[in-house]
């Protein structure tokens, strides 16, 4: 939609092919239906937050920005608001009100509209764009085609990679695709037996560990532990580094380590320990401790720290308590993988981002040919670094592809 508004505004005549019966579904159901349109944090924060590649997008951003974002929405009458960590959603709180207001948009320049309409391949000859050819056998001439297919996550929508072999086709490399932005899973006993399944952590360090225990990245968010495995905003930004250190190591299992109290130091939590054992001395440990932990948690800690939670604080040895203090700031697990990439938020991989000029989306091997959105192999975080993505290569696809074509 975006490409298309930017061509049409360009006095290109379009024409939007869709193969599912509606436009926006993916945008509909965005920003749990609210729709996260994009970010308010300043480009090198935005570009951090997009670890696949984001780089590239530097050159993109300098033409068009999450602040021409912004005013592009403004312009067409959503008024948005900014929430935590910089999102920018609409006042209303209805995504559909943002898909209803390109729809409109698109209706307004006249942009032709074809739905329920699966494209076959692109025609390539001579080295350029040639045109589409649908399922039904239908051909249609073009000068410039732009590729707006999405990655294969969220197939539901319709995103289920038809893109990629028509990038293949125009002789463009793809990336492996996998799942970002996904659950993590674990077949560890405690997962197994279901014994933390439901239990929420809030705002606990979570991280990936390469095979010498070093830390490969840490996200402090909140996090769930599901029948599976993991979930929840700190699980989702780290799963894509337990895929890339599965690949890179050949690893079935990647150690991940949890830090529930990650404003407190090792020796200041030991020390606060000490203190209540001592105050609290004749008070069963689990009351004591009551508060720092939730129960569940707390009550699986001391047990893998060789505590019964109704031993008396007296009792307690110091190294037991030491292992206690030591398994709160990294409780190490094994984890296995990921759900798989059509339960992904997000595709990682995609085509190549070096064979894309990085200022108009153009294809660098078909002239004619442009990409925007997830079928590049561009991936950020959720919270509004994706959708950022897409609409700016969509819109600079559009404005290009119309260009070029005059």
């Amino acid at each position: 939609m975006m490409a298309a508004i930017g061509a049409a505004e360009n006095n290109a005549k379009v024409l939007l092919i869709d193969k599912g019966n509606k436009l926006g579904r993916k945008l509909a159901i965005s920003g749990g239906g609210r729709c996260n349109v994009t970010n308010r944090l300043p480009i090198d924060e935005i570009i951090r937050h997009i670890p696949g590649n984001g780089r590239f997008l530097y050159g993109a951003f300098s033409v068009f920005n999450n602040e021409d974002i912004i005013r592009f929405f403004e312009n067409l009458g959503i008024e948005l608001k900014e929430e935590d960590h910089g999102r920018m959603f609409p006042v209303s709180n209805r995504a559909q009100s943002v898909v209803d207001a390109l729809l409109n948009q698109l209706d307004h320049l006249g942009v032709k509209i074809k739905v329920n309409s699966s494209v076959q391949e692109i025609l390539f000859s001579d080295h350029r764009v040639q045109g589409v050819v649908l399922a039904t056998g239908e051909k249609i001439s073009c000068t410039s085609v732009v590729v707006a297919t999405g990655g294969k996550s969220v197939p539901q929508t319709g995103s289920t990679g038809d893109g990629f072999p028509w990038a293949i086709a125009a002789g463009h490399t793809i990336s492996e695709l996998f799942p970002t932005e996904v659950p993590i899973t674990s077949s560890e006993d405690f997962i197994k037996e279901k014994t933390l399944q439901g239990l929420s952590l809030r705002d606990v360090a979570l991280t990936v560990l390469n095979p010498k225990g070093k830390p490969l990245i840490t996200h402090q968010m909140d996090m769930i532990f599901t029948h599976f495995g993991i979930s929840g905003p700190a699980v989702l930004r780290c799963s894509q580094f337990v895929v890339k250190a599965q690949k890179k190591w050949k690893l079935d299992e990647v150690t991940m380590s949890l830090d529930a109290l990650p404003e407190q130091k090792l020796e200041d939590l030991h020390r606060d320990l000490l203190k209540i054992m001592k105050e609290e001395s004749k008070k069963a440990v689990k009351n004591a401790f009551k508060g720092i932990l939730p129960e569940r948690y707390l009550l699986f800690l001391l047990e893998r720290s060789g505590i019964e939670p109704g031993e008396l604080c007296a009792s307690i040895s110091g190294e037991r308590l030491r292992s206690f203090a030591e398994i709160c700031k990294q409780f190490r697990f094994k984890v296995n993988g990921t759900l798989s990439l059509e339960k992904a938020f997000v595709t990682g991989g995609g085509v190549s981002v070096k064979e894309i000029e990085p200022k108009t989306m153009a294809s660098k091997l078909m002239p004619g040919l442009y990409f925007s959105g997830e079928v590049l192999d561009i991936y950020g975080y959720t919270g509004g670094y994706n959708i950022t993505s897409a609409l700016v290569t969509g819109r600079l696809a559009g404005i290009n592809a119309a260009q070029s074509s005059i």
